[in-house]
């Protein structure tokens, strides 16, 4: 008899409506795989533009989700280094997080350390892989920096700029309301931008006494695009990591120069986590940064897994602060 669970799919792309909460065939772990059993999922930007279309799957239906936790069931032939019960997670797998069981690639998961329970473990791997690499790789923020990260009382944002600080950064970030203001002055924030109601070049300008910023962390993309150019000094970067209000328009490589010689980037995370060894350093990184009392994970909302496609709707009307979890 074939074993099915729950999950959620989709067979078009669409609003959040387009979500189904459906059985699906499980089958069994193959060589390199385990069978994973969900207890916590990670809810991301990037699943809205799957969902939607703007980053393209492999055809339908269609999973959907990269991050979560939970605890394997079974293992396939060689897999040597992990075991059934133990307790792992994930941040960059194949589509097919949101769902209660999922046969996943051994290579992807990361045992969870003592201490971290799983939601947490779901709210760290991609968004706190994402922080890391922003700003560990990208730029390597350091003490007496100045940085401008927007929509920072989301779920990155949160993690960054907790970091940054105690890194020796002083970190401005951008939100959207004022319950969100507060939210990121009290994780990590110096100086706070009400996006909705406040000129975000002036105000950086301002702040940096005309100097800008060493470095812009946007995942907001096209509504902000522009101005975190113009909130950099000569010289300083800007990595575009995320269209949450759509895709930026094209720039000519001048526009750079004529901002003052610019350095701008559009990363992707599965390019810093290619390898087994860098997936260990990015994510070894993350748990160090929590267990250590940095970062601290707030984990904003919960939703039942039936309910995902509210979650999104609520993700995209900026109704949710730091971390949002899907539970099996």
């Amino acid at each position: 008899m074939t074993q099915t669970t729950k999950a959620i799919q989709f067979n078009e792309t669409g609003a959040a409506k387009v979500l189904q909460y459906v059985d699906v065939d499980l089958g069994k772990p193959k060589r390199g795989e385990v069978l994973l059993r969900n207890t916590a999922i990670g809810l991301n930007f990037i699943d809205v533009y799957v969902r939607t279309g703007l980053y393209p799957n492999s055809g339908f239906p269609s999973g959907i989700g990269f991050e979560g936790a939970g605890v394997i069931e079974k293992v396939g032939t060689g897999v040597k280094d992990l075991k059934v019960g133990d307790r792992v997670c994930y941040g960059h797998s194949p589509l097919g997080a949101y769902a209660e069981r999922r046969i996943q690639p051994a290579k992807d998961l990361i045992k969870i350390p003592r201490g971290i329970d799983d939601q947490v473990a779901a709210a760290i791997m991609l968004k706190g892989m994402t922080a890391q690499y922003l700003i560990r790789q990208i730029y390597r923020v350091g003490k007496g920096d100045t940085v401008l990260f927007h929509a920072a009382a989301g779920g990155v944002g949160l993690i960054a700029c907790q970091w940054m600080k105690a890194l020796g950064a002083n970190v401005i970030g951008t939100v959207g309301s004022a319950d969100k203001a507060k939210l990121a002055k009290s994780n990590g924030c110096k100086w706070v931008i009400n996006s909705r109601t406040e000129d975000i070049v002036k105000r950086v300008q301002t702040i940096t006494k005309g100097q800008g910023v060493n470095v812009v962390y946007d995942g907001v993309g096209k509504d902000t695009f522009m101005a975190s150019l113009d909130c950099l000094r000569p010289r300083g970067t800007m990595a575009t990591f995320g269209n949450a209000s759509g895709a930026p328009e094209p720039i000519s490589p001048l526009v750079l120069a004529q901002k003052g010689s610019l350095v701008l980037t559009r990363p992707v995370l599965g390019h810093f986590i290619s390898t087994r060894e860098d997936l260990l350093k990015c994510a070894g990184d993350v748990f160090k940064v929590v267990k250590n009392g940095d970062v601290k994970i707030r984990i904003g909302q919960t939703y039942p897994l039936k309910q995902a496609a509210r979650a999104h709707r609520d993700l995209q009307g900026r109704k949710t602060t730091g971390s949002t979890i899907l539970i099996p």
